[in-house]
């Protein structure tokens, strides 16, 4: 089913959704998840895990089903969207396109096999795809959902993780939990504190994502001062970013302190509702970068999820990963505090 452009951008869609739900205490990464019941949106029939703003988008539909596809997906599985059904619509943006390589006389290059090659160029413009889908609660037709029980391994995976990661934790605090980029160091209150080993990972892998940003990582601008716009910023990626780290790991989602938030949030979204498209993407980044870190330490421990594709790690997360061996000294900025 073709996607018509709605008279109300895409993002001012989310963003005014998103305004209502944080004031509500509803957003995604609000509410509390045990482990194993995450389960953000995907499609089924293309393997897709949905990614960014059309995650938190699908799941800000408060649907009890994950599994989202199109009409004719639909149809093509032998389902059938019912009658009077309103879809959902998603958008994709495409910043990069494949162009042929060609030699000094201007003729296509191709390989051993007499195959184009090809090469990755960046478009001045990014292209903006849409389309419109419908929940699985929506079509008649599609089996029952399988849920699956947490999986046993999950808190060996995320130890793994945090242990690849290289950034050094200590257990010094009381009933704090930050970041320090200065020192590049996560602190945490010690592991008996928390009320179960999830809560305790979800914490430490929340603090990991903030530790992403770090110059000889992600590179992103984390010195703002508690309070400030830049500083609620940087936590509404965090947050997002550690939804979908709990999803894939399995660990749940442990909400923090959102109060000293929302506020922020809001107002950024209403003075800029383009933010959420930001804050999503380098969600992505730093969701990609994580997950990285799994299959450098220990490729065989990663969960195999049939039909749905996990996230490819961009190119940036790849070199910050490499760049990651080396030796820096951190900049002066404030503790990222949950």
């Amino acid at each position: 089913m073709a996607a018509r452009e709605p008279k109300i951008p895409y993002y001012e869609q989310v963003a005014n959704t998103l305004i209502e739900q944080l004031e509500a205490g509803t957003a995604p990464w609000q509410k509390p998840w045990e482990p194993g019941t995450i389960n953000l949106p995907h499609n089924p029939v293309s393997g897709t895990r949905y990614k960014g703003s059309n995650a938190m988008w699908l799941e800000m539909q408060g649907r009890g089903d994950p599994r989202w596809m199109t009409y004719k997906q639909a149809q093509g599985v032998g389902a059938q969207v019912r009658r009077g059904e309103k879809g959902t619509l998603v958008q994709y943006w495409k910043f990069n396109d494949q162009v042929p390589v060609k030699d000094e006389r201007g003729k296509p290059v191709k390989d051993a096999e007499g195959n184009k090659v090809y090469r990755s160029v960046q478009l001045d413009k990014p292209k903006v795809f849409s389309a419109v889908v419908f929940n699985a609660e929506q079509i008649e037709g599609l089996p029952t959902l399988e849920v699956k029980p947490p999986n046993w391994d999950r808190h060996e995976r995320a130890e793994s993780v945090l242990q690849a990661s290289g950034v050094e934790i200590r257990h010094d605090q009381a009933d704090r939990a930050f970041y320090r980029p200065a020192t590049d160091r996560i602190h945490l209150p010690p592991k008996g504190q928390f009320d179960s080993a999830d809560k305790y990972l979800a914490t430490a892998l929340h603090e990991l994502a903030h530790a992403s940003g770090h110059p000889k990582r992600l590179d992103r601008d984390l010195a703002h001062p508690f309070g400030s716009e830049g500083y609620a910023k940087e936590e509404l990626r965090a947050e997002i970013a550690s939804l979908m780290i709990g999803d894939q790991l399995g660990i749940g989602h442990d909400p923090g302190q959102h109060a000293a938030y929302v506020k922020s949030w809001v107002k950024v979204l209403k003075e800029d509702p383009r933010e959420i498209l930001r804050a999503s993407r380098d969600a992505d980044k730093i969701t990609a970068y994580v997950m990285d870190l799994e299959k450098e330490l220990a490729p065989s421990t990663i969960e195999k999820l049939p039909q749905v594709e996990r996230q490819s790690t961009p190119d940036v997360a790849r070199k910050a990963l490499a760049e990651a061996r080396r030796t820096l000294k951190g900049p002066t900025a404030s503790d990222r505090e949950r």
